[in-house]
């Protein structure tokens, strides 16, 4: 280790206005300066243009930020009030938030409360400046800009990973992070003609890639192609890929973990955390309240297109930030426990025996599984252990073995159409790729299922069948004020709602098909407090007032036993344990583990 002085200058290019000066570095002898440096301390490390060393160089190198948080007085980011409307719908209304180097800022709401408005907006997104724009402004280090499209965005600087994928299903996990960015080399073509005849670099890009997914700690081939990926490592790659862009200064994260398991959240945010070490900032887009108060150093709370909070973290309890959300003070989730469940001895509706089925990153084995008439069952365990496979192999969507039984009748499972005639229905846990027809309105959207295979809302004449254009439009605007959709009306394309109010839409469309068995995957994932308790309470009354067993597969344990009788949990693709939803937490996550009832009770002992 050796001592020297640099003198660091300003560049044409930098925009961080680099006062010259002399300063000490500690530096391993053979190790590259970085070239610039900040009067107050901040090293830009990560985010100027003249550092050369890759990310994941930086994250191994932690004595160079001396374990602490650096923050600047100076905003990389205000946006200052800003509106948008759509087609007349004011979605923001007067809205103003500021993000510094280093930081890592929540911004939470409800669904519909205009918190991806204002992350398209700062992106430049098209559903913004094809809908006339919006006013207010924005600025970057002080600077105002106007943000056109995500490429400019990105030469600012700024990165975005999106609740809803950006990946292209048939390239490999490596192609996706270097998407656009692709290393090249020179061939004796490109020497003579210039550098469009340049080749792809398949290793160098393969190499990079597998390096960004190895600072983040994902046990990840960078060869797998991305199609045959479970949702949760998808949302690695997008992350990855984010990360993975050597110029980055702040990274919008839209609901990053909402897909991911307790242990993938935390150590997702782990890295987020040593990121924002370097200075590079973000903003935190979460409806898991307890994650946003463990990391976040500011909290931006949107109500209904309106900011109605600006806290330091500190300052805020998860029970407060709740209220401000909603504007009321939440209900937490009741099961009635002290109701007898009368379930246990009703009859059996669906038998699984010795279920197996083929989804990749999802593979299930040996299933064998009793749920009875009425009941609200649950199934549990951690992402990429088969649970999300049992529903989608009885509805025939993936390769599936073994036996599946209603009322003691054998089923095909293979024929969807006939599983759907004999009472069941399934909402799937990827809305936009299974459940919706994004470009269809919200109408369209709950009726047609019901239309194809109960022959509802069908009017004939002159014997010829006809849409009841008249009758899908009542129901549907009767399912909108049931289920709380918010939205412009029954006429207004589902790819424009929030997330949120898209699982309303499918949950709806499943219900017009008036289920005697309901499959339900991941209602809830990156819903907010008041439209997950609203989906649940629903899901309860329908149950309660209209007999349907309900069969909930979900990665929130505290949610399955806050409405479910009995719950199985899911390990390595076989079923550990079936418990009721009042058992013991410890026996829960033991058989998470994959340690049968048995073995939990003398792991129990032990404790």
């Amino acid at each position: 280790m050796k001592t020297a002085s640099i003198s660091c200058a300003p560049t044409r290019d930098s925009k961080f206005r680099i006062p010259r000066e002399r300063v000490s570095v500690h530096c391993t002898k053979g190790k590259q300066f970085p070239n610039a440096f900040k009067e107050d301390g901040v090293r830009w490390l990560a985010s100027h243009p003249l550092f050369k060393e890759p990310l994941q160089k930086v994250a191994e190198r932690p004595s160079l930020l001396e374990g602490r948080k650096i923050l600047s007085s100076q905003y990389i980011l205000e946006m200052n009030h800003i509106e948008k409307d759509f087609f007349g719908n004011k979605v923001l209304k007067d809205v103003s938030l500021r993000v510094r180097p280093g930081d890592i800022v929540a911004l939470i709401g409800e669904n519909g409360a205009g918190k991806s408005t204002i992350m398209n907006i700062l992106f430049g997104m098209p559903s913004i400046h094809q809908t006339g724009g919006f006013k207010g402004e924005v600025l970057i280090d002080g600077e105002k800009v106007n943000i056109k499209s995500p490429v400019e965005a990105m030469k600012h600087g700024i990165g975005m990973v999106h609740q809803e994928f950006m990946l292209i299903d048939g390239y490999d996990v490596a192609e996706n992070i270097k998407l656009n960015r692709e290393n090249t080399k020179k061939t004796p073509a490109s020497v003579l003609f210039g550098k469009r005849l340049d080749l792809v670099d398949q290793k160098a890009m393969h190499q990079e890639a597998r390096q960004t997914l190895d600072s983040l700690g994902i046990d990840l081939s960078d060869k797998t192609r991305v199609g045959s990926l479970p949702v949760g490592y998808k949302q690695f790659v997008e992350i990855a890929r984010e990360l993975d862009k050597k110029h980055t200064r702040l990274i919008v994260l839209d609901e990053p973990t909402a897909v991911l398991t307790e242990k993938e959240a935390e150590q997702f945010l782990a890295c987020v955390r040593s990121v924002a070490q370097r200075g590079i900032a973000f903003i935190f887009i979460s409806h898991k309240l307890d994650e946003v108060k463990r990391n976040a150093d500011h909290i931006f709370i949107l109500r209904d297109g309106e900011m109605v909070g600006d806290y330091n973290t500190d300052e805020l309890s998860t029970i407060r930030m709740s209220e401000l959300m909603v504007g009321r003070e939440v209900e937490l989730l009741n099961r009635h426990s002290s109701e007898e469940d009368t379930t246990e001895n009703a009859e059996v509706c669906l038998e699984l025996n010795h279920f197996g089925v083929s989804m990749p990153g999802e593979v299930a084995r040996d299933i064998n599984l009793k749920i009875h008439k009425g009941e609200i069952f649950g199934i549990g365990g951690l992402a990429g252990h088969g649970k999300i496979s049992i529903p989608n192999g009885i509805m025939g969507l993936y390769p599936s073995r073994g036996e599946v039984k209603l009322y003691g009748e054998t089923i095909d499972v293979t024929k969807t159409s006939e599983t759907l005639d004999k009472g069941v229905a399934f909402v799937s846990e990827d809305r936009r790729g299974v459940g919706l027809m994004l470009d269809e309105s919200i109408e369209l959207n709950i009726t047609i299922a019901a239309m194809k295979t109960k022959n509802r809302f069908v009017v004939k004449r002159f014997g010829i069948p006809f849409y009841d254009k008249k009758a899908a439009v009542a129901y549907a605007d009767q399912m909108i004020q049931e289920r709380d959709i918010r939205g412009t009306g029954h006429a207004q394309p589902v790819k424009s709602l929030s997330g949120g109010n898209q699982q309303k839409v499918c949950i709806a469309r499943a219900l017009t098909l008036e289920p005697d068995i309901l499959f339900v995957s991941e209602p809830t994932r990156g819903i907010d407090i008041g439209a997950k308790k609203m989906i649940l309470d629903s899901l309860l009354k329908l149950n309660r007032e209209k007999g349907v067993t309900v069969i909930i597969t979900s990665s929130e344990l505290a949610e399955l036993r806050s409405v479910c009788n009995r719950i199985a949990i899911v390990a390595e693709g076989k079923i550990s344990g079936i418990l009721r939803s009042d058992d013991e937490d410890y026996k829960f996550g033991l058989l998470m583990s994959g340690v049968k009832l048995d073995q939990a009770e003398k792991e129990a002992e032990q404790v």
